[in-house]
């Protein structure tokens, strides 16, 4: 990797800007986009591959349940309005698992990470806002900040970073989600850096804990309970104690919920659920629908969320995909509502059952329709919610680091991987540390 040391907190941001070759800024062909590699991507969103001498360490995919830590080309500056991030605190996601399991389409050779924190070391010429030296945390969307979607505050569904016509949203290291490197590497290229970083306080350094779950699972999980509409004094229910689960609890609790119910069956979340007030469900010793009815005298919580995804399945570890959907329409009361923030797929050529490689569910629509509820689905618009939270956390309103068990060096990647994914006592949220803090 390219020696940056030199350039941070001494070096003023315009002696760094124009340092790219004229060559760096060339107009993009019609049909392409800028991908983290330095190449042109076609938009099937095949990745082409490294090109460039430079190197930086990355956890590479390998294939189903195998990752590396291996060199892979720098990111660098590639437009004017692209900042370059030397990432020091990235984050093992659930969705993480979802690729790491190989259970999508990502493809070999790529690398992870779209849970980002880290000291800007390097600004393009169109760059205003953002300079040298700051700590930045960079929401899991990429987006452009100026198409129908941003505009409207959906950067979730960016129609500018998407190279695929028929697909919206984009993300770091992510499947079908653009050809877009993660952050689980030295270096990151974020592009539209100006929209992109959120600048953070004096106190980012020390603490990236806090500030790097920004960058999805905290807005993610606000965004379950923005919503199921969740208001003070509700009662709710949280399908899923990961780290997104626990993040839609703490968030419930903001918002003034006056009892929130968290369904598992790993010891280890449904503790660290009881440590911020929420009540523990165990669903491998009780049936959850029957002990969120006997909490609310019968009735059912006011709304509900849920936090698991296509993977969801019985304590016997048989895979379920509709399980938490249905169990939400019979936990939540007559117009409740439901905010869906799990992981679903189009496809799932791994499922167990015929409808859910085709990416459908049996649903139960009859009773959804009959009790009048209401539903809201997709992934988080990160920048809607993560300045608001980021100052939560600098006034100590909220510190969603309650949940990270282990701070880790890039090389020890692939073990944590392998723990995260078995579901390991002790392993809830995994922060690693590609460059030293």
């Amino acid at each position: 990797m390219r020696d940056f040391s030199r350039w941070i907190g001494a070096a003023p941001r315009r002696a760094l800007r124009g340092a790219r070759p004229p060559s760096a800024f060339l107009p993009i062909p019609p049909g392409r986009v800028p991908s983290f590699n330095g190449d042109h991507t076609e938009r099937s969103g095949r990745w082409d591959g490294p090109t460039r001498e430079d190197s930086m360490k990355a956890v590479v995919y390998e294939g189903p349940r195998k990752v590396s830590v291996k060199d892979v080309p720098d990111a660098r500056i590639e437009r004017p309005t692209d900042v370059l991030v030397r990432i020091t605190s990235a984050n093992i996601c659930g969705s993480d698992l979802h690729m790491y399991e190989g259970r999508t389409d990502f493809e070999t050779g790529r690398w992870f990470g779209h849970e980002n924190l880290g000291e800007v070391v390097e600004v393009g010429d169109g760059v205003d806002k953002v300079e040298v030296g700051d700590y930045v945390v960079l929401p899991f969307n990429i987006a452009c900040g100026h198409c129908k979607n941003c505009e409207r505050q959906l950067t979730n569904y960016c129609l500018t970073a998407q190279p695929d016509p028929q697909m919206a949203g984009a993300a770091y290291g992510f499947a079908d989600m653009g050809p877009y490197g993660g952050g689980q590497a030295e270096l990151l290229r974020v592009p539209w850096g100006d929209f992109n970083c959120l600048r953070l306080g004096e106190d980012a350094e020390d603490r990236q804990t806090d500030y790097v779950m920004l960058a999805d699972i905290f807005p993610t999980g606000f965004h379950a309970t923005e919503m199921a509409g969740v208001k003070p004094g509700d009662q709710t229910v949280i399908y899923g104690a990961g780290p997104v689960g626990l993040m839609a609890a703490l968030s419930a609790t903001i918002r003034g919920a006056s009892k929130v119910m968290v369904v598992d069956r790993q010891p280890d979340r449904l503790r660290l659920a009881e440590s911020i007030g929420a009540m523990a469900i165990d669903d491998s010793k009780v049936d959850p629908v029957e002990a969120v009815l006997e909490q609310t005298m019968g009735l059912g919580a006011d709304n509900g969320c849920e936090c698991v995804g296509y993977q969801a399945h019985e304590p016997d570890g048989q895979e379920r995909a509709n399980l938490t959907m249905n169990r939400l329409v019979a936990s939540v009361r007559f117009t409740g509502t439901i905010g869906t923030v799990g992981v679903f797929v189009p496809q799932d050529p791994g499922a167990s059952d015929e409808l859910a490689k085709q990416g459908k569910l049996a649903f139960d629509f009859g009773m959804f329709w009959f009790k009048g509820q209401r539903l809201g689905t997709g992934q988080a618009p990160v920048k809607k919610y993560n300045r608001q939270l980021r100052d939560l956390i600098a006034a100590g309103k909220a510190e969603p680091s309650f949940i990270v068990s282990h701070e880790l060096p890039l090389d020890e990647a692939p073990k944590a991987y392998e723990h995260f994914d078995n579901r390991d006592d002790g392993w809830t949220k995994v922060v690693l540390h590609p460059a030293a803090v």
